[in-house]
């Protein structure tokens, strides 16, 4: 479950007879919506759509780390989300808020990640998103993420995957704006992308993973990790309490909804040369999108 050289964009070893297979544009299909997992898709156009989401500190008894949360109320038609100071980083925890699904899924978002001013958040690791995360990792935290906003730069979409507690993201530059997101799963394999807004869809990564068949799929933010301090290599106390700060971000989400994608059973979607970052795009993302 390891994060894998070589993985999105770069060359992996060719399929042979014995192995993958080379998959196609034509032998794929964008996913299915609707079915079960469509009913958990949301579009924010009423308050009463945050019903279907669950605060991960309720769930799992932890630090309440959301300043605000709402739906079609401080901005319409969406959701509307400012955390306090708080990291999702190695076993530091944040705000999520999820459904509980299970099976190969695609999640889809349309997002846009600011500043308390506007622009770019100006404190440093301030992200909103998308993630799934095993349910009660809170000892050894498993998740993955696809985010925007600030790292130590502005501007960046992180894929990041955590094993173990054990955090490895990458970073790749990302226009201020709407951007949507996917965070995907199909078989054992990880995938994110992303698109800035008029542009085309790109991978950021993709992970082999071992995570179980049900897992917390929702939105995340995070923000200000500076304010941690002598806090930073110690998660323990980090998250025993809230710590104060200056949190910079304000995220909205114009919706979020859930996909069934399908691969042909000869794909290795972990090998660039069997599923190509186009075949991958395809597959992963909704039609028209």
């Amino acid at each position: 479950m390891s994060v894998v050289a070589g993985c999105g964009t770069s060359t992996s070893a060719q399929p042979t007879p014995s192995g993958p297979g080379l998959v196609t544009l034509d032998k794929v299909t964008p996913p299915a919506p609707g079915g079960e997992v469509g009913q958990a898709s949301t579009e924010f156009s009423k308050a009463t759509d945050l019903s279907m989401w669950i605060k991960l500190s309720t769930t799992e008894k932890d630090v309440d780390r959301i300043a605000k949360l709402d739906v079609n109320k401080t901005v319409k038609g969406t959701m509307y989300l400012e955390p306090k100071t708080s990291a999702w980083f190695d076993g530091f925890r944040g705000p999520f808020v999820y459904q509980d699904l299970a099976g190969d899924i695609v999640m889809h978002a349309r997002v846009k990640v600011e500043g308390k001013s506007g622009g770019w958040p100006k404190r440093k690791f301030s992200l909103g998103g998308l993630m799934a995360r095993q349910p009660g990792s809170y000892e050894t935290p498993n998740w993955v993420s696809a985010t925007v906003g600030t790292t130590d730069r502005s501007g960046r979409v992180e894929a990041k995957f955590t094993k173990d507690g054990s955090s490895k993201p990458k970073e790749l530059s990302v226009k201020h704006g709407w951007v949507d997101l996917v965070l995907a799963r199909i078989g054992r394999v990880f995938v994110a992308l992303y698109k800035e807004n008029g542009g085309k869809w790109k991978v950021a990564n993709r992970w082999p993973s071992t995570l179980p068949d049900a897992l917390q799929w929702g939105i995340t933010a995070y923000t200000d990790w500076d304010s941690y301090s002598t806090l930073k290599k110690d998660a323990a106390k980090g998250n025993a309490k809230q710590v104060r700060g200056l949190p910079d971000l304000k995220l909205t989400v114009d919706f979020v909804r859930f996909l069934r994608p399908e691969l042909p059973e000869y794909a290795d979607p972990l090998n660039s040369a069997s599923v190509s970052d186009e075949v991958l795009i395809k597959a992963m993302t909704p039609a028209g999108a």
